[in-house]
């Protein structure tokens, strides 16, 4: 496929860029481009690939389709974090329906992810994760999608697909691609109880947000084990967030994002994100646009950090910790690797012995198991496996 066909170039030129930052060598401002009459070359040369989706026509949000332009603005002040090989593909060309617009996504993602290039999604509005779902879909690979959110995004199964609702749309559609959907930090009275419902009809994971704020590390594990992380700015408080039409009180602060965000980019599965939900329109001196530029960065600095550890690596290189039950037929075994303090453990398939499924875990679980207790996240994953 001819990547350039699908792209309205980086207009650098409408960009507010200072001189300042044009002269220091080490910013953003200075990675590679798909500018105007410069058709793309060897893209297979890069680690990251950005790229905006100017779409807002399936939300209330209006305003969204204008933050790509102004976060990659953000996002070209800051300093390249070291050895990253990025490129900038501009803004995707919208669709004549959303339809074509989700497709395109889907394609552009699935192209990249063969290359082993990992996409940078700046929305536009939420929904377009749907697209990005399509492309594990279309390469029929079974997925684990973490959405950072103050809701659920269900919706009700049979009304008309709108931003609001995308996992729902995902759902219907997903035949086996969607193995585990997460959703981190949402907030009760946001979420009404068919929603619940379906979650634990479904063995989907939640997580509140108080609880996730309590111990952020513990997220760490939920990150590792992610294909897709889906991050919608609402989810910020509105104090540091102030650039969306219908703003939460409460939420994560802007640190806490960045380092979820770095989690995310430390993991050596996850092989693509998207930022949503920004609309400019209503940012205070450019407060939230600052944060997702950050929140990027931050991403980016975990990608160049990661470790290539399992499944890259062999499990037979860690130290393996078999748990005995006393009153229970059952033994959960731990790998720790010693190098970067990352714990897994196994999952035993009910149908297949032999086929045991390795997840990223914490620590904690691992103590807890100790103490003759199933962790949790160990007893979610049983129930999947059924």
């Amino acid at each position: 496929m001819n990547i350039s066909d699908y792209f309205d170039p980086v207009k650098i030129e409408k960009l507010n860029i200072p001189q300042e930052v044009k002269a220091n060598k080490y910013a953003l401002y200075h990675i590679d481009k798909n500018l105007e009459n410069n058709h793309l070359k060897n893209i297979k040369k890069y680690k990251i690939a950005i790229f905006g989706v100017p779409e807002e026509r399936n939300t209330k949000n209006k305003g969204t389709s204008q933050a790509p332009n102004i976060i990659r603005e953000k996002l070209y002040h800051l300093n390249l974090p070291e050895s990253a090989k990025i490129i900038d593909l501009g803004n995707l060309k919208a669709g004549k329906t959303l339809k074509d617009t989700y497709v395109a996504i889907g394609d552009i993602v699935a192209e990249l992810i063969s290359l082993s290039i990992i996409p940078i999604i700046i929305g536009g509005s939420q929904d377009l994760t749907y697209g990005n779902f399509l492309a594990y879909h279309q390469i029929n690979k079974p997925i684990n999608l973490v959405s950072i959110d103050p809701k659920f995004d269900i919706g009700y199964l049979k009304d008309d697909f709108e931003s609001s609702s995308f996992l729902g749309q995902i759902i219907l559609q997903s035949g086996e691609t969607l193995f585990n959907y997460t959703n981190l930090g949402y907030q009760a009275y946001y979420v009404n109880k068919e929603e619940t419902d379906l979650m634990n009809k479904l063995n989907f994971d939640s997580y509140r947000l108080g609880k996730v704020r309590a111990n952020l590390k513990e997220s760490e594990p939920v990150l590792r084990d992610a294909d897709i992380l889906s991050i919608d700015i609402s989810a910020v408080k509105q104090a540091e967030a102030p650039a969306f039409y219908n703003p939460s009180a409460n939420g994560f602060y802007g640190e806490e994002l960045c380092q979820l965000s770095r989690y995310a980019g430390l993991s050596d599965r996850l092989s693509s994100f998207g930022i949503y939900n920004v609309n400019p329109k209503l940012d205070v001196n450019n407060q939230t646009v600052n944060l997702c530029a950050q929140v990027i960065w931050y991403f980016i600095d975990g990608v160049t950090q990661r470790q290539k550890d399992y499944p890259e690596r062999n499990l037979k290189n860690y130290t393996k910790f078999i748990v005995n039950f006393d009153n229970k037929e059952q033994n959960i075994v731990f790998f720790h690797n010693i190098k970067n303090d990352r714990w897994w453990m196994e999952i035993p398939n009910p149908k297949k012995q032999s086929s045991a499924k390795v997840i990223a875990c914490s620590y904690e679980d691992y103590k807890l198991a100790c103490t003759q207790e199933l962790p949790e996240r160990w007893i979610r994953n049983v129930q999947k496996m059924r």
